[in-house]
């Protein structure tokens, strides 16, 4: 008789470089490139010229005018990431160009098409997500130097000037902030399978350093992006057509479907971070929290959401912890996890201080730049949700998950 095995399946030891994520730069797209070849010139054009042509309201009519390119020439991934990132952002000015009162309900087919076409080679959704705004959007001005938000620029601006362009690099500089914590969850999964305690708890105390270190960075956002900008400017071009009462049936894409298609906008749940930290720490959301989180899975890179399903496959550490009895396991586990609400409750500070007061602030001065700040959205997040009552939710469960040593 056979004897059984807990695992039938051999499965090889869990990597970032099978991911496609780097070991310096982690879920960041490593150098993006900043220019696509001569052919795309049209739309390179446009997209350097993006803030004017919105703020002008003659972006509608250039992309118009632009000739449709199919994407043969688009040979490498970066091309690819980069040609995403281009379309996506000109796709969002020419929705939002004149606010939230008067979106656009149709994406012309010289746009709608090369977009569709990049994004099913890519595995992402046709409209701006994070791994374009943030992953992809970003370059050193001196390419020996730091990666520090004074040696960064970004690629490719919508308006909002500097403080989109904080919004920005504060975010990319928080994805690298979390490197050593990715990479301690690989360490961490060996360490379970050796089994190694001592490599289990370096692992967890480094996981613990970097998620504060993240907390630490989004600080700079303070520094760099102004409120009153941010909500009234900057927030409606991360906004999407699902979920959205500003576009109730969604964006037709022409020459795509006859029928509109609904997508959610930007969100930082798209960020495939915590996602991974949830999965590692055994954080389970509630259910509504749950869906949508899952359903932003499916705007990320399709390798990276597959790192998050294999840290969710992989052996359970809070069973590892408890079975331990261990109490310096114990205690290095719960201080991750008091770690990820501290960061969770930060995020919360920061939505208050950059959506809700600063939508009060909007309503009491008709604070007015563009054709005015998006009115539909109020008290959501540009992904959809209801932002504060997710946030405090998923920060609750994060507690929630916190062992209490027995006896």
């Amino acid at each position: 008789m056979e004897p059984l095995r807990q695992n039938v399946k051999t499965t090889l030891p869990l990597s970032l470089g099978r991911y496609h994520i780097s070991e310096e730069y982690g879920f960041l797209l490593p150098n993006p490139l900043k220019e696509l070849p001569d052919h795309y010139s049209p739309w390179m054009e446009i997209a350097n010229k993006l803030p004017h042509l919105i703020e002008s309201h003659q972006l509608r009519a250039h992309v118009n005018k632009m000739p449709l390119l199919d994407c043969q020439l688009l040979t490498s991934y970066r091309a690819q990431r980069l040609a995403h990132l281009v379309l996506s952002c000109i796709t969002m000015g020419y929705v939002w160009q004149e606010g939230d009162t008067q979106p656009e309900q149709v994406l012309p087919r010289n746009l709608a098409l090369p977009l569709v076409e990049v994004s099913r080679n890519l595995g992402l959704p046709p409209l701006l997500v994070h791994a374009d705004l943030v992953l992809t959007n970003w370059t050193k001005r001196d390419p020996a130097g730091p990666l520090e938000i004074r040696n960064l620029e970004i690629i490719v601006s919508f308006p909002g000037g500097e403080s989109l362009r904080g919004f920005v690099l504060v975010t990319a500089l928080a994805e690298k902030a979390a490197v050593p914590g990715i990479k301690a969850l690989v360490q961490a999964t060996h360490a379970i399978s050796q089994p190694s305690q001592d490599a289990l708890l370096q692992a967890l105390q480094q996981l613990r350093l970097s998620i504060q270190a993240i907390t630490g960075t989004l600080g700079q956002m303070h520094d760099y992006v102004d409120p009153d900008i941010f909500y009234a400017v900057i927030r409606i071009f991360l906004s999407g057509w699902k979920d959205n009462p500003a576009m109730p049936a969604g964006l037709t894409y022409e020459g795509v479907s006859q029928e509109p298609l609904s997508y959610s906008g930007g969100s930082a749940a798209q960020s495939t971070v915590l996602h991974a930290f949830d999965e590692f720490l055994g954080v389970r959301h509630s259910r509504e929290s749950a869906d949508f989180l899952h359903r932003m899975r499916d705007y990320m890179p399709p390798s990276h959401k597959a790192f998050v399903e294999e840290i969710r496959s992989a052996p359970p550490l809070r069973e590892y912890i408890l079975s331990s009895r261990r109490g310096h396991l114990l205690t290095a586990y719960n201080q991750c996890l008091e770690a990820l609400a501290d960061l969770r409750s930060y995020h919360i500070t920061m939505v208050t201080k950059y959506l809700i007061t600063a939508a009060a602030k909007a309503k009491s001065r008709k604070l007015n730049p563009l054709p005015g700040p998006p009115r539909a959205l109020e008290d959501r997040g540009t992904g959809g949700t209801a932002v504060l009552r997710f946030l405090k939710s998923v920060r609750d469960k994060t507690l929630e998950t916190i062992l209490h040593p027995s006896g």
